[in-house]
Order: structure tokens, then C-alpha cells, then sequence
């Protein structure tokens, strides 16, 4: 039963998930007209979640990616650098909309934050879906302050899942939150303070 509901709370959110909430989040709350807030959601839905899907299943039909949860260090190199060039693409679309800069400064974050995750896969195994929660978790940190903590438990869910499912130690958890938390923070007071 607990494998079940870890792989259940594995599959709802994974990374892109909360990106796409929290777009949408953004682009109702921040952008100026309802053509810029639906252009804002259709570039995060295909370039931050669509195209992110799709590359994966790519990836897992041509074996290329062994497992559905990506365990093996090396394998995930190559889906994070193609992750990379469509967040790329997608902050290219959101800065010629002239998207607000709360939403350009996120998304930002996206491609700050997979060129980290690059470079630290070389070395080490980090939880990236406790970076696709604890990002947002900055996000709405620093927008709302303390009330975004009612996120916390989605974080704490997701690393019970990935520990219980042994895709994950608690090591690789924690230093995914950290790093995805503190990355998404400081780089929005630095772009937009």
C-alpha cells in the first residue's frame, strides 16, 4: 500500500507539475491582459511541461533511460541538457511577449537551475523533484512570505515518496530542496529587487 501511494504522490508531482501551477498562479495574478496571461500559460504548458514530458517518454522508448524514475546518474545528463534548450526556447517566447518580469524572472530560475542540476549530476545524485517543489515554494516565499509554507507538506510528501520508491537517499532530498529553494530565492531578489 505505501509503495503505491508513494509512486501515486511520484507521478502527481512530478517537477513540471508545480511549474505549470505555478505559472498559471503567476500569469492571473501579474500579467496586464488576458491575451498576454493565456500566452504566458500556453508557452509554460507546452515548453514547461508538454515538451518536458515528451522528451522524457522519448528518451525511456529508446532506452536511453532505464527506469521510469531515472536512478542511474548518468542516464540523466542528456534529458536534463534537452530540458535545458526547451526551457531555453520558452524564455526566448516569454521575453518577445514581453511577459511580466516576475514570470521571466522565474522561468529564469528554470534554466539557472537545470544548468546546476548539469553540472552537480556530474558528481552527485540530487532529488529533482524535490527541486520541482521546493522552487516553487520559493516562488510564492517571496511573493507571499510565510504563507507559502503550506507547501511544505508537498515537499515532505514528495521525499517520503522518492526515499520509499529508493529512487532517493534523504541526502539527495535535502540537497535538492536546499538547492532548489535557496537557487529559486536569490535569484529573484537579485532580478527582481
Amino acid at each position: 500500500m505505501q509503495q503505491k501511494l508513494a509512486r501515486l504522490i511520484s507521478i502527481i508531482f512530478i517537477p513540471p507539475v508545480l511549474t505549470v501551477i505555478s505559472f498559471f498562479y503567476l500569469a492571473l495574478k501579474f500579467e496586464s491582459d488576458s491575451y498576454k496571461s493565456n500566452l504566458t500559460l500556453i508557452i509554460t504548458i507546452l515548453f514547461g511541461f508538454i515538451l518536458q514530458i515528451a522528451s522524457f517518454v522519448y528518451f525511456r522508448k529508446k532506452r536511453l533511460l532505464r527506469d521510469v524514475d531515472a536512478k542511474i546518474k548518468n542516464e540523466r545528463t542528456l534529458p536534463f541538457m534537452v530540458s535545458l534548450l526547451v526551457y531555453i526556447l520558452g524564455f526566448i517566447l516569454l521575453l518577445l511577449l514581453k511577459a511580466n518580469i516576475i514570470s521571466i524572472a522565474f522561468w529564469f530560475c528554470y534554466i539557472s537551475n537545470t544548468f546546476l542540476v548539469i553540472l552537480i549530476n556530474r558528481y552527485l545524485k540530487i532529488s529533482i523533484h524535490a527541486m520541482g517543489v521546493s522552487g516553487p515554494l520559493a516562488l510564492f516565499t517571496f511573493i507571499t512570505g510565510i504563507e507559502a509554507l503550506v507547501l511544505l507538506p508537498i515537499l515532505l510528501a514528495v521525499g517520503w515518496s522518492r526515499i520509499k520508491l529508493k529512487c532517493h537517499s534523504l541526502t539527495e532530498i535535502v540537497a535538492g530542496a536546499f538547492l532548489g529553494f535557496i537557487s529559486v530565492h536569490i535569484q529573484l531578489i537579485v532580478l527582481l529587487k
